[in-house]
């Protein structure tokens, strides 16, 4: 039923920069709080970045300035522009959509989560 499939991953330089897309089916995406997360290999899964059903953002400290979240519910997408890319960003970068990225706002939340299947970013010195 919902599915969240990411794209735009790829290979890029150092200082390079890449835009994320997150397409939602089948989910209440006007109403969810959406969020980027990346996992690098032999690490935990950490957040990017979240925002709100109506804007409201949140950054891990090491992509503010660098990254910037942004949603069009009309076409029930969430993106990710990363700028000034560095090889610590490596990684695979997954889609999550409800009850994650609301506790992660600070929103009370009870309902389902969804994860897309990631997409690869590497970046090379």
């Amino acid at each position: 039923q919902v599915q969240l499939v990411e794209s735009g991953g790829g290979l890029v330089q150092a200082g390079g920069s890449l835009r994320l897309s997150c397409a939602a089916s089948g989910s209440p995406f006007s109403i969810a709080t959406m969020g980027w997360y990346r996992q690098a290999p032999g690490k935990q899964r950490e957040l990017v970045a979240t925002i709100t059903s109506g804007g409201r953002t949140n950054y891990e400290d090491s992509v503010k300035g660098r990254f910037t979240i942004s949603r069009d519910n009309a076409k029930n997408t969430v993106y990710l522009q990363m700028n000034s890319l560095k090889p610590e960003d490596t990684a695979v970068y997954y889609c999550n959509a409800g009850r994650t990225s609301a506790r992660a706002m600070g929103i009370i939340a009870y309902g389902p989560e969804y994860w897309g299947q990631g997409t690869q970013v590497t970046v090379s010195s």
